[in-house]
Order: C-alpha cells, then structure tokens, then sequence
C-alpha cells in the first residue's frame, strides 16, 4: 500500500534543508479514486505565492519579496523578470498574483496584483499593474485599479486575480485587518460598500467597470464591488462549467470560508460568522443574519485557506469538477465535491507538504502547487501526477 501521508524522515529531512521539494518528492500516495505522486518541478523559490503557464512552456511565478520568476526547461532562470513595479513587502503583502490576459499570445498583457506603498511608505493598499510580457521582462507597467483600503496594516490584501470566458478580470481586496468587535460590528468597513474593504470587484480589461456592476450609479457604493462583507479572501475560481465565481477567505480563529459569490451580496463579516478572536472572545452576534449569505462549507478549527482550483482536466479523471482548496496553517489540501450548494463529500490530500500557497491547474492537465515557507525558507513548486 502507497502512503498516504509524509514520512517523519522525510519531513525532517525536508527541514534539515529547508527547501520543501524533499517533502515526497519521489512519494506516491493514495486518494479516493487517484493515486498520485509529488513531483519538484523547481526549488529555490522564496515566499512564491502564484504562477501561469506561458504558450511556449516558460512557467511564470511571483515571489512576495517582490520578484517575478521563469521556469525554463525545468530548470528556475537565475536572473528575475525585469520591470516588476515597487511593492511593500512587508508581513502578508509584496508581489501576489499573475495572471494572463485571455489574449496573451497576441498581446502579451499580464496582470500583477500587489501591495502599493504610498508616497511615504507608511501605508499600503491592494493595487492591479497591467504590462506587457517581452524578453523575460515587463514593459508599460500600469496601475489599472488602486483600492480604497489604505491601512497602515501589512495584511489581508486579498489580491487574488482571475478573468472569466466573457474577458471579465475579476480581483479581491481583503478587509486590511481593521479590527472586528461585536459592539458596532454593522459599522466595520466590511460593512461599507463605500470603500473596496472586504470585497470582490469585477473589472474590463483596462480596469474601467462594467456597466452592469451591482452598485453602478449609487452614492453610498463603489461601482467596482460586486460583492462585499468578507473577510481576507485568498482563493478565487470561476467554474469551468457554470461560469460561476468561487472564493475562499480566512476566518479569525476558525470560520474559514468556500463562498459561491452573487452579485451585490452581502456575505456578512464581522457580523456573522464561525469563529471567535484569536484568544476566543466573541466576534460575531451568531452565524446567520437576514440578507447575509451562508458559506457553502466553512471550516473549524481554520485551515487558512490560500489558493482554489476547479479541476476541469483529464489526467485525473476522477477528480473532474472537484474542488481543491489549500491550507497554509492546515498545510494540506482539501478536495471537495460539491453539487450546487451542497457538499457531498471532502478529503484531505498532499497532508503535510507545506504551506499550501497557490494551487493551479497546468496546461498539462497535471496540479502545480506552490509551498510557502512562513519564516522566508527557500520552497518549491512541485506537481501531482497520476500514478497508473
């Protein structure tokens, strides 16, 4: 019988090197319907926190410090991507996501989401820099969205980017750490559609707003936001099948989050909730409000959800239409099934492997998965592969 779990010898040879691609790297390990192995497909990354895949096979992948990274032939290019914008890489926040605009191989647009310092560098908020991709670096780099979610806090940027099949670019701001407290939980800025905190906006291309924006012609609300009351949202997914979007978000202290996202809903941080403060004081006034929506699953204790796939690929059959959602503090991933709203089943997979960071399907149809390390360590993106 394969493994399905990480040695202790492995683990603490991984450690002894500190570099994450010795966590199982020739280990093949049992799922429900799939077996599997992990493969490194490179080492020596720091902090890399999302990654595209190139028409030419170049992968590209963002290090939080601030560098944009190739991986060339299998083997991770020395000398980073040159042009990256100026980030504060500081706690959560530096250089996040990557993604490619739907028409990259004739206009060769990517999309950075990053933590903006401002002019005196006290304060940072979450910002979008589109550019053009030639000779392994950035030309025209330009701010296309800047959030109104300047704190002087260095995390829960959200960050995560996506476009849909209608050329949509679709981001999420976290709600910048503001404090939850029960007393005047309605008045958090999660609360406030006035300013991007806690939410998911919907953008063209060029980061002007679509016309049919939920909030477009309102006073009291930013025409960006399609949806609002969450929390640090670190996964976003449209389905490959019904188009429809997906997040995961942290919780405090349990309560993470997998929320099916509908326009102008109210999904109810601080308000209401599954967790408690760190420390276990009450946050919120219970787990429902009218007019505020239910998570599709929550998770308690907190996995830290970062990174969430829709597998839509061949080469594991049995796990098409399922959902994967990473763990930083759970370091595992969960595959969910879920049929509308409703969970039929989950499992852990990849248990023990790391900080789950980034989870991305290739064009392979194989499962990239990018391992944090909190202090700084050098990691790895490794692989799934089927095992016959």
């Amino acid at each position: 019988m394969r493994s399905s779990f990480l040695s202790i010898a492995a683990l603490a040879s991984a450690l002894a090197v500190g570099v994450v691609s010795c966590f199982g790297a020739q280990g093949e390990y049992e799922s429900r319907g799939a077996d599997y192995r992990v493969v490194t497909v490179a080492d020596g990354l720091q902090n890399p926190w999302s990654t595209v895949f190139l028409p030419d096979g170049d992968i590209l992948i963002t290090e939080r410090p601030g560098r944009l990274r190739v991986i060339r032939d299998g083997q991770l290019v020395p000398d980073p991507v040159d042009g990256v914008p100026a980030v504060r890489a500081q706690g959560q926040g530096g250089l996040m996501e990557i993604v490619l605009h739907p028409d990259f191989e004739s206009n060769r647009l990517i999309y950075l989401s990053i933590a903006k310092p401002n002019a005196g560098g006290s304060q940072s908020t979450t910002a979008i820099v589109r550019a053009r991709y030639e000779g392994d670096r950035l030309e025209d780099p330009e701010e296309i969205f800047v959030a109104e979610a300047w704190s002087t806090t260095t995390g829960h940027y959200g960050a995560r980017l996506v476009f849909d099949s209608d050329g949509y670019l679709w981001a999420t701001v976290g709600d910048r750490m503001a404090p939850p407290g029960l007393a005047g939980a309605m008045s958090h800025p999660a609360q406030n559609p006035a300013n991007h905190q806690g939410t998911v906006i919907r953008l063209h291309d060029d980061g002007s707003v679509p016309a049919d924006n939920p909030f477009v012609g309102r006073s009291d609300a930013l025409p960006e936001i399609w949806s609002y009351g969450h929390r640090n949202l670190q996964g976003l997914a449209i389905h490959p099948e019904t188009g429809e979007v997906w997040e995961t978000e942290h919780g405090p202290q349990g309560g993470d989050e997998l929320n099916r996202i509908q326009p102008g809903r109210n999904y109810g941080w601080p308000v209401i909730g599954y967790g408690v403060n760190y420390g276990g004081a009450v946050i919120h006034e219970g787990t429902h409000r009218e007019g505020m929506e239910q998570p599709v699953n929550y998770w308690v204790p907190s996995i830290a959800t970062s990174g969430l796939m829709i597998y839509s690929g061949d080469r594991f059959p049995e796990w098409k239409g399922s959902f994967f959602a990473g763990g930083l503090a759970g370091s595992y991933i969960e595959r969910l099934t879920i049929d509308g709203d409703q969970v039929l089943s989950k499992e852990r997979i990849v248990d023990g492997l790391g900080r789950i960071r980034d989870i991305k399907q290739g064009p392979d149809g194989l499962i990239y998965i990018a391992v944090d390390d909190r202090g700084g360590g050098l990691t790895s993106l490794v692989r799934l592969e089927p095992v016959e």
